[in-house]
């Protein structure tokens, strides 16, 4: 991981995750396991062949003069999704990563999907959302790690769909009413957000939140109106209440205005250095997200489509703005407290990580 190891005061430390999409999780093994287990044609006659596709270090911004003659990062997502087909795929992938979660000392994590991608090629909804319920509860009881999922409408395809799979969803929902699953307590924007204005999905945030749930979405890097898509999540979404939280939203940085907004109405962005990592070098990154802690934005740390992105998981994120930008033990311990605030978690469990915290060891050796 760019030559650094992870120190054991990152690997020791508790952490909470809310920028991890449950797709981008899967593993080589279980992708090969379940292409042939559901007669899924792989483009890879090998697993080794499968293996190598994955260090590739995709460029997904092709519409922006991108690398157009390799696979994008979108393309390679996709491409992993069609393995996923029955209800038992969607339940194997969520306890590999809750296994995961375990071995990181993630106590609680929120965890991005989409039906869309399912139902557009014939999968029943309740595959996907009966598997990850069932995921969700074996995780809490057996392992000790506590989850709430986030509905993310797909940024490319059309609002009205996006509509109608939250209406196909919505029984799964932590509702206000008391009668959902209790599944997914947030709704976001995930996929490619060119020309894509949060705004665009505004009818579905208003119904979310009239079903009690929270309101996310993506505003990525490097992204054609990156600032405007942003000024839109803080100041003019649900009804112009604006996001609970914002994924990424680093190029917030470079406009005082967006700073103040973010600090003013308490929103918190889910950076992901290694995502950005991959395509800013180190001087260019690092001072970015220095100058948001400089300034008082509040954000934590998070992985983002780890098994695409060179196998870096939320320690290595973590690992990386610990040894780049002048953060101190004190300093990660607060970013991870960051997360625990930020989240959506019950009051309870929020509590016991926040104790846990309390008593790690912040003192410079």
């Amino acid at each position: 991981m760019n030559g650094l190891e992870i120190s054991p005061f990152i690997t020791d430390l508790p952490k909470v995750e809310l920028h991890i999409h449950i797709e981008g999780t899967l593993s080589p093994s279980l992708r090969w396991k379940l292409a042939h287990r559901n007669n899924v044609p792989l483009a890879y006659a090998t697993y080794e062949e499968l293996l190598a596709s994955y260090a590739v270090t995709y460029n997904h911004r092709p519409e922006m003069n991108g690398d157009k003659s390799r696979p994008t990062f979108f393309e390679a997502y996709f491409a992993g999704c069609q393995v996923l087909c029955q209800e038992q795929d969607f339940y194997e992938m969520a306890m590999e990563y809750y296994t995961r979660c375990q071995q990181l000392n993630i106590r609680h994590c929120e965890v991005f999907f989409d039906i869309q991608t399912y139902t557009r090629r014939g999968v029943p909804a309740e595959y996907a959302l009966n598997g990850y319920m069932r995921a969700q509860r074996e995780a809490a009881a057996t392992l000790g790690v506590t989850s709430y999922w986030i509905l993310c409408f797909l940024r490319h395809l059309p609002a009205e769909e996006g509509m109608a799979d939250y209406e196909t969803a919505r029984p799964w929902a932590c509702l206000a009413d008391g009668t959902g699953h209790n599944l997914f307590r947030g709704v976001g924007l995930a996929a490619n957000e060119y020309k894509r204005p949060p705004l665009l999905f505004e009818e579905a945030f208003q119904r979310a939140v009239a079903d009690g749930l929270k309101v996310t979405m993506h505003c990525d890097v490097d992204q054609l109106d990156h600032h405007e898509h942003i000024h839109e999540a803080i100041f003019k979404v649900c009804g112009g209440r604006g996001a609970d939280r914002i994924d990424h939203g680093l190029d917030a940085y470079s406009r005082p205005d967006l700073v103040a907004g973010l600090k003013e109405r308490n929103i918190g962005l889910t950076l992901c250095p290694h995502a950005y990592h991959r395509r800013q070098p180190t001087e260019v990154l690092f001072p970015k997200i220095q100058f948001l802690w400089d300034s008082g934005v509040k954000f934590c740390l998070n992985s983002d489509d780890p098994t695409y992105m060179h196998n870096v998981w939320i320690d290595g994120a973590m690992q990386k703005a610990y040894t780049y930008c002048t953060f101190s033990k004190r300093d990660m311990r607060q970013l991870a407290i960051n997360g625990v605030e930020m989240s959506w978690a019950d009051n309870d469990v929020k509590k016991a990580i926040l104790a846990e915290l309390a008593a790690v060891n912040v003192e410079e050796t």
